[in-house]
């Protein structure tokens, strides 16, 4: 599945995307499942539909953080949209919407992208064990994806290492164990001093090898 057809893809609306009261806005043209509707009823949640740029704009990129899974990490994902939501951020969905095969690269490239071209400040990606994301979202200049497990890794990732996405692995976390990984790397803010002095050697490297090929290496 490649990253074209990714975006083209329509978000879904499903019942764990529903607040528990107030205004809930949502991409025009979005689907809906009926159990979704029934609830956003039932709590006299009113349904303000806009298109992608409005919502974008309205929430800005600081605030905006991008999510995507492949099938090993999408029951994840859909747990962790309602919490992003509560803790104030815009949730971005990249995809997949249904439980079905898919490539995590794709995936990955495309939560990486979105923090890549700033429009969206950090990145979640969930695949079965989270290995795979990581390597192909660090492909992309100017992303550092961390794959974490616990709180502690979930911090150091943030204030040493400067992680912009985070990777998950769906079929090695639980969902509580999950939640606790997020709301750490989410609450732990990047490190100054000698940190920020190892990162910025991180993106040395990636610049030295940027224009990389087997032929230069040689000369």
């Amino acid at each position: 599945m490649g990253c074209a057809i990714i975006k083209a893809m329509r978000r879904v609306v499903t019942v764990q995307d529903i607040p528990a009261g107030g205004v809930f806005r949502v991409e025009r043209g979005a689907l809906w499942t009926p159990s979704a509707r029934d609830l956003a009823r039932e709590r006299g949640v009113e349904i303000v539909e806009m298109d992608a740029e409005e919502l974008a704009a309205l929430a800005g990129p600081e605030r905006t953080i991008a999510i995507g899974a492949d099938h090993g990490g999408f029951a994840l994902k859909e747990r962790l949209k309602p919490l992003l939501a509560e803790l104030g951020w815009r949730v971005e969905d990249v995809g997949i919407y249904e439980e079905k095969p898919a490539d995590y690269p794709d995936i990955a490239h495309a939560v990486a992208l979105r923090v890549a071209e700033g429009r969206a400040v950090l990145g979640i990606i969930a695949d079965g064990a989270g290995i795979g994301s990581a390597m192909a979202a660090n492909k992309v200049p100017g992303v550092r994806a961390a794959l974490c497990y616990d709180r502690a890794s979930a911090r150091n990732s943030r204030e040493h290492n400067h992680a912009n996405v985070l990777t998950l692995g769906g079929r090695m976390l639980t969902p509580s164990q999950a939640e606790d990984v997020v709301r750490t790397w989410l609450a732990t803010p990047c490190g100054g001093g000698r940190h920020a002095a190892r990162a910025a050697k991180i993106t040395e490297i990636e610049r030295r090898y940027s224009s990389w090929t087997p032929q230069n290496s040689k000369k």
